[in-house]
């Protein structure tokens, strides 16, 4: 049930449901990223659906009505994207306010003329319409559904427990596909267990949400899924399998933590070191930052592996176990296998733009690639690892030319007002918004929004009214080179198996050769 290799549930669509099957395919634990499936699902359905997949997961969905729901609202058969304004957002006041919002999104894009504009939803937020809950409900199932069509292998789902606003709805749709294996990292996530007890039956689930300046009030999170079956058409809810949940931690001393609040419900923990890619535990104690301005880890940085051996429950090591000699070590170490994301992230099967992944690894060979710890990067204030590639944010002079704006929302945080209602800020919407929230100005300096960059790596990213399109931000580990065996100038792809084949050939079959495309890109890339 659980193989020695996790492929790791990376950035936003990168480890998509192509790349998690065929690594399910071949015996591993093939994992899908949760984060953003909402806004990838509307972004897919309008342009087109492209070999039609997204349709045909949706109409497996075990309620039909509300994928017809999702599919009429969302899918262009032209492939042109709708044009829509952004939706106002303004503080969640427990007043019903989100389902006017929705209302009028869907108004504006009935009456959308076509353009070069992807629909937006109202931003995420502590009290979800019943709609918004749909869509993220059918968004995990569609990418669960096809990770796991085709074979009898086991198929992940990872998500951020500080992106708390979608995550009951979310984990309750991949469960409706089957999810196996549910990872979850970013936070303490000891209160999950007991939520994929109560989802499994069918039952409302609530979690406790992070709202800064909270003091002694209590706020929730609720999703119950019991209307959904009890009203409309649908036959009623189908069976459902908890799904093994592992945690992902940077110290035994949390892991240790959280297997005595969550008594049985943690099968296994993903040890993630600090060199690996995406969001980084921050250093402990005085954060000091090197010469180049990342930040230095140091011995308490280090996980006790013995300890870890000492809880009695399995764990991956992940961070630099790409080779065959680390994965051997990990081994040695106790550890039940290796998570990797950075040798998957550049695969063919991965969700990257095709273009944007060979300039990556084109400029690999010429020596121009780089990672950087930037410690201001990323909203949610941990570390963020930055992947150097012209043309992207990695680039000061492309930062400064984005416009600050918040218009996906995944990463904003919720606040207290002075009269115990709740609003929402992050520090990479426009400066004087998060201020005029309560932010500090000096919290904003380097923030990058992490949502919409993402999303655009995929080759989805927003193209706004005024010709102006979201660039990429590339994220990967410090070790790039696992990266260099499998690639050569006349040959800038490899395969998920090509990975998997290195580490254990018994895991895989042969090798695969030649790039999606039919045709090994060259001279075009490495010329610049």
């Amino acid at each position: 049930m659980l193989p020695q290799l996790i492929q790791g549930g990376m950035g936003v669509g990168v480890s998509g449901w192509a790349l998690a099957r065929e690594v399910s395919s071949l015996g591993q634990l093939g994992v899908v990223s949760g984060t953003a499936l909402d806004t990838i699902l509307v972004r897919r359905l309008a342009c087109g659906d492209p070999g039609g997949h997204v349709r045909r997961a949706m109409a497996a969905f075990p309620a039909p009505e509300i994928a017809r729901h999702v599919l009429e609202r969302y899918f262009r058969s032209d492939g042109t994207v709708g044009r829509l304004a952004p939706v106002s957002d303004g503080p969640d006041m427990g007043d019903g306010s989100g389902a006017v919002e929705d209302a009028a999104a869907g108004l504006a894009a009935d009456q959308a003329a076509p353009g070069q504009r992807y629909k937006l939803e109202p931003l995420p937020r502590a009290k979800l319409t019943p709609q918004r809950e749909w869509l993220l409900m059918v968004a995990n199932f569609v990418e669960v559904f096809l990770a796991k069509e085709g074979h009898a292998g086991v198929v992940g789902i990872n998500y951020l427990h500080k992106i708390q606003f979608p995550m009951l709805p979310s984990l309750y749709g991949a469960m409706l596909a089957g999810v196996d294996v549910v990872l979850m990292g970013a936070g303490i996530p000891g209160d999950i267990p007991g939520v994929l007890d109560r989802l499994s039956r069918h039952e409302d689930a609530a979690i406790t949400l992070d709202v800064l300046d909270a003091g002694d009030q209590k706020y929730q999170l609720t999703f119950d899924p019991g209307p959904i079956w009890r009203e409309g058409p649908s036959r009623g809810a189908p069976p459902l399998r908890r799904p093994r949940f592992l945690a992902i931690v940077s110290s035994a001393t949390l892991a240790r933590a959280l297997l005595k609040k969550a008594p049985g419900g943690i099968n296994g923990f993903v040890v993630e070191a600090s060199t690996a890619g995406g969001h980084n535990a921050p250093p402990r104690g005085v954060q000091r930052l090197s010469v180049r301005g990342e930040p230095i880890y140091g011995v308490r940085d280090d996980v006790d592996l013995t300890q870890m051996a000492g809880l009695g429950v399995p764990f991956w090591l992940a961070g630099g176990y790409a080779s065959p000699d680390r994965f051997i070590a990990a081994l040695a170490a106790g550890a039940r296998g290796v998570q990797l994301g950075t040798v998957f992230a550049f695969c063919e099967e991965s969700g990257l733009d095709p273009a944007l992944r060979r300039r990556f690894l084109a400029g690999m060979l010429r020596g121009e690639s780089d990672v950087f710890t930037d410690p201001a990067a990323s909203p949610t204030s941990f570390p963020f690892k930055v992947a150097a590639l012209a043309g992207t944010m990695s680039e000061a002079g492309v930062y400064a030319q984005r416009p600050r704006l918040c218009d996906l929302g995944y990463l904003r945080r919720a606040i207290r007002k002075a009269d115990g209602t709740v609003d929402y800020r992050c520090p990479a919407e426009p400066v004087e918004d998060y201020v005029r929230k309560g932010g500090k100005a000096e919290d904003t300096a380097g923030r990058k929004c992490l949502c919409n960059a993402l999303v655009a790596n995929l080759g989805l990213g927003q193209r706004r009214s005024d010709g102006y399109e979201e660039p990429p931000l590339l994220t990967a580990g410090d070790d790039l080179e696992c990266i260099r065996p499998f690639i050569t100038p006349q040959r800038l792809c490899y395969h998920a198996r090509d990975v998997i084949a290195s580490l254990a050939p018994r895991m895989a079959g042969a090798s695969s050769s030649g790039c999606a495309d039919g045709s090994p890109p060259g001279a075009d890339y490495l010329g610049g």
